[in-house]
């Protein structure tokens, strides 16, 4: 017999509106917006005080402020949440034998077989406890035997609290709430079911999964066991030496920089569309030259957690330009992506208007469909398709 597992989540509460609150003790109790402060810009960030007015994050600017005046607008500082993380993640590292960085600010931890050893929610506990007080964060846990209903369990402690679903427990855990709490199902999906009359995961679970699946597909299946407490998925390990890359070796060296730099921003737009496919984002980005003579240099720039094209672009061309030597013919080129982590924060909400968003979730859709390069910058075409393939690698 299958011995049951013990899998704790733990979510940072209102993550960058917390960081901006520990350099900033003004801040606290107050209604708080983070991101681009002009009205075409969105809300990457809200505190508790701000979701009273219904604020969310993703919304419009413009809307936040119109339904909540008074709420404080805060620039934010990706580098310094970047560090936070860090931060939190480094002591979660210490602390538990298996566990997934599921975004910035999101862990699953397997704690399955500690009961024999500690207690497995008295390890998670004191865990909690240590991330509060080494960095100052509030972060909210919930434990049950599989990562949707403890992610659902942090979602009903919150803010700043803990809760423990026994075994057994499941479903009468998830019967009363409301089918929004169920990871997966987001507003297109749960106005589907609202249409169906269905409004309560209690009422999913008496449905049969046949109902489900022939409204939704192959993901039917899925909602009606997440929302009778059933999911198999294991906590996948997590490691920052992740990367995705790709290089070109040139037919013939060259100098011809129009071309070397048209041959990066292919590159660039390829490796983070695939970044954002994967739902990852990218914390540290490398340019690599190899000249006729085979030497070979290589140059680094940590950077706050992106998957945005635009962002990452201007930092390839600055460390491509830093470190060509223009009295050399280059042979190769290339371009890495590495401490990647799994997370939700694929846009760099701090600068993008919701139009920016939309148009990154279009061209994506596009290339998934049809192919790479399907959509993309003009001065990419020129290289020709498909000169080059990305794969993906572990560093060493």
């Amino acid at each position: 017999m299958e011995a049951t597992r013990s899998i704790a989540h733990m979510d940072l509460d209102s993550f960058f509106v917390s960081v901006e609150r520990l350099f900033d003790n003004r801040l606290d109790g107050k209604p708080i917006l983070i991101g681009g402060s002009s009205d075409r810009g969105v809300v990457a960030s809200c505190s508790y005080e701000a979701r009273r007015f219904g604020v969310h994050s993703a919304m419009p600017m413009r809307v936040a402020r119109q339904l909540c005046p008074e709420a404080i607008i805060v620039r934010g500082d990706f580098e310094r949440y970047s560090q936070k993380s860090h931060e939190v993640t480094d002591i979660v590292r210490e602390s538990v034998p298996l566990f997934e960085k599921s975004s910035i600010d999101e862990f699953y931890m397997d704690l399955t077989g500690m009961d024999r050893f500690f207690g497995c929610f008295k390890l998670a506990h004191e865990l909690r406890q240590r991330i509060i007080k080494e960095t100052g964060l509030p972060i909210s846990l919930g434990l049950s035997e599989n990562k949707t209903v403890s992610k659902v369990a942090t979602g009903e402690a919150k803010p700043n609290n803990e809760r423990q679903i026994p075994f057994g427990e499941e479903k009468p855990f998830l019967a009363p709430l409301s089918v929004r709490k169920i990871p997966m199902i987001g507003e297109k999906t749960s106005q589907t079911l609202y249409n169906m009359g269905v409004k309560k995961v209690q009422t999913l679970q008496q449905m049969p999964a046949e109902l489900l699946k022939a409204t939704f597909g192959k993901n039917g299946n899925m909602i009606w066991e997440k929302a009778n407490g059933i999911d198999r998925n294991p906590v996948i390990p997590y490691s920052e030496a992740k990367s995705i890359s790709s290089e070109n070796t040139f037919e013939q060296d060259t100098i011809d920089v129009k071309m070397l730099e048209a041959t990066l921003t292919a590159m660039c737009e390829q490796l983070a569309s695939k970044l954002r496919q994967k739902g990852q984002l990218t914390a540290c980005v490398t340019v690599k030259i190899r000249y006729s003579d085979f030497e070979t240099h290589t140059m680094q720039q940590r950077i706050p957690y992106t998957s945005a094209d635009h962002t990452l672009l201007p930092i390839v061309k600055e460390l491509f330009r830093k470190l060509y030597s223009r009295r050399l013919l280059i042979r190769l080129i290339g371009v890495r992506f590495s401490t990647l982590v799994y997370g939700n924060y694929q846009i760099n909400l701090f600068e993008d208007s919701q139009e920016q968003i939309n148009l990154y979730q279009a061209l994506d859709r596009l290339n998934v469909k049809y192919g790479d390069k399907t959509v993309c910058r003009a001065v990419a075409m020129a290289i020709g398709r498909r000169r080059f393939n990305p794969f993906n690698g572990m560093e060493t």
